[in-house]
C-alpha cells in the first residue's frame, strides 16, 4: 500500500481514456491502490500516438501514474469472476460505461452494491442518465454542445475547441470531489453511495461567469477573441517586438498601470477611471495603451511591470510553461521508473503526494492482483 491520506482506500479503476483515469491517477497520487481494469486490447489511449515513449502514447502516460493494470475480457465468465471479486473488495469503484453499459456484467451500481454495501460507485458518463444516456461523451462534443466553442476564437471568425480536453479533466476533477465527500460520509454513517458526475453538467458549472451572464442576466455571450466581457485590459497586448498579457482587474491595479505605462492622466480620465467604464470605452483606450507599449519589448515591459507590481506575463509554448515553472522552484516534472510525468498540484504539507509507480504496461499486475484478490476471499 502507498503512503499519503488515502493509504489502504482499494479503488476498481474499470474507466478509460481521460475522465476517470484522471480522477483515479489523483487518487493514487494520494495513497489509494488503484488496480486498472483493461480489456484484452488495453485502454484506447495506449495507440493515441504520436507522440510517443518508449512505444507507447504520452497520453496514456499522462494519466496512469501509479496504478496496478489488470487485462480482462468480462464476456470472460473466469475474468467476470475476478472483476466482481474486485468489486466486492474495492472501496471505490469507478467508471465511464455508457449509463446502462455495466448491467449485463453485474457491475452496475445496483449490483456492486449487493456485494458491498459500502462500496462507493462514481459514475462518469457524457451527458448524464436520464435523457442523455446513449449520447456517446466525447470531450469535443461537450465543448461544442454546451457552448464553450461559442466563445472560443475570433469575433468574425470560426468556433474553436480549447487546447485539451478540458471537461474530460473538469469532470475527472469534480469525480474526486464527489469521491472524496462519499468516503467522509462514509466514515461517519458506514453507508456507501453512488456519485454520478457528466461532462455537460461540468462543463455549464466550469463555465462559471458565462453561464451566469445568461441564466442572471439574460445574456447570451459571444466570441470574443482573447478580450473579457468585463475587465479591460485583461488581454495580450502588443509591444515593440511581440505580444504581453497586461492586466488590470481593478482600478488600483490601472492607476498603476498607467503611471507604470509613463500616461498617469489616463487614469483621470473620466472615460477610463472605473472597470465599467473602461469597459465601455475600450475601443478608445486600447490605441492609447497601444501606443505607449510600442516603446518597449515584450521582456522589458514584463520587467517593469512585474517590478509595479501588476499582472502580466508572455505567451510562452508548452515547453516555456513547464521551464518557468522549474525556474520558480515548482519542480514541475518527477520521474517514476524513468517515466517523466508533471507533479500532482496538490501540496499537503503532513502527507504529500507520492510517486510509486510508472504507467503500468498492459495486464503487468494480473498475476498479482487475482493472487491478492484469493488470498482475500480466503481470509
Amino acid at each position: 500500500m502507498g503512503a499519503g491520506p488515502l493509504s489502504g482506500v482499494v479503488v476498481a479503476d474499470f474507466s478509460r481514456v481521460l475522465a476517470g483515469p484522471y480522477a483515479t491517477m489523483l487518487l493514487a497520487d494520494l495513497g489509494a491502490e488503484v488496480v486498472k481494469v483493461e480489456a484484452p486490447a488495453g485502454d484506447d489511449t495506449r495507440g493515441w500516438v504520436p507522440p510517443t515513449r518508449d512505444g507507447v502514447g504520452t497520453y496514456y502516460l499522462a494519466v496512469n501514474r501509479n496504478k496496478r493494470s489488470i487485462a480482462l475480457d468480462l464476456g470472460d465468465p473466469a475474468d467476470l469472476e475476478v472483476a466482481h471479486a474486485l468489486s466486492a473488495r474495492a472501496d471505490v469503484f469507478i467508471q465511464n460505461f455508457k449509463p446502462g453499459g455495466l448491467a449485463r456484467f453485474g457491475l452496475d451500481y445496483a449490483s456492486v452494491k449487493r456485494r458491498n454495501e459500502r462500496t462507493i460507485y462514481c459514475s462518469i458518463s457524457g451527458f448524464g442518465s436520464a435523457g442523455g444516456a446513449k449520447l456517446p461523451g466525447y470531450d469535443l462534443l461537450v465543448q461544442g454542445m454546451s457552448g464553450l466553442m461559442s466563445l472560443t476564437g475570433d469575433p468574425d471568425g470560426p468556433p474553436f475547441r480549447a487546447g485539451i480536453s478540458v471537461f474530460d479533466v473538469m469532470t475527472g476533477l469534480h469525480s474526486v470531489i464527489g469521491v472524496l465527500a462519499a468516503l467522509h460520509h462514509r466514515d461517519l454513517t458506514g453507508e456507501g453511495q453512488h456519485v454520478e458526475t457528466n461532462l455537460l453538467s461540468t462543463a455549464l458549472s466550469t463555465l462559471v461567469n458565462q453561464t451566469s451572464a445568461y441564466v442572471a442576466g439574460g445574456v447570451v455571450p459571444t466570441r470574443m477573441g482573447n478580450a473579457h466581457l468585463s475587465l479591460f485590459p485583461y488581454e495580450p497586448l502588443a509591444t515593440g517586438d511581440g505580444e504581453l498579457i497586461v492586466v488590470a482587474g481593478n482600478d488600483g491595479q490601472f492607476r498603476r498601470l498607467a503611471e507604470a505605462l509613463g500616461r498617469p492622466e489616463l487614469a483621470d480620465d473620466e472615460r477610463f477611471d472605473t472597470v465599467g467604464k473602461r469597459n465601455d470605452h475600450r475601443e478608445e483606450l486600447r490605441p492609447l495603451l497601444l501606443e505607449a507599449l510600442a516603446a518597449k519589448s515584450a521582456q522589458e515591459w514584463f520587467e517593469v511591470l512585474t517590478a509595479a507590481g501588476l499582472p502580466c506575463g508572455p505567451i510562452n509554448t508548452v515547453q516555456g510553461g513547464v521551464e518557468l515553472a522549474e525556474r520558480l522552484g515548482l519542480e514541475p516534472v518527477v520521474e517514476v521508473d524513468q517515466v517523466p510525468t508533471i507533479r500532482n498540484p496538490i501540496g499537503l504539507s503532513a502527507t504529500p503526494p507520492s510517486y510509486r509507480l510508472a504507467p503500468p504496461a498492459l495486464d503487468e499486475h494480473g498475476d498479482e492482483i487475482r493472487r491478492w484478490l484469493t488470498e482475500e476471499t480466503d481470509a
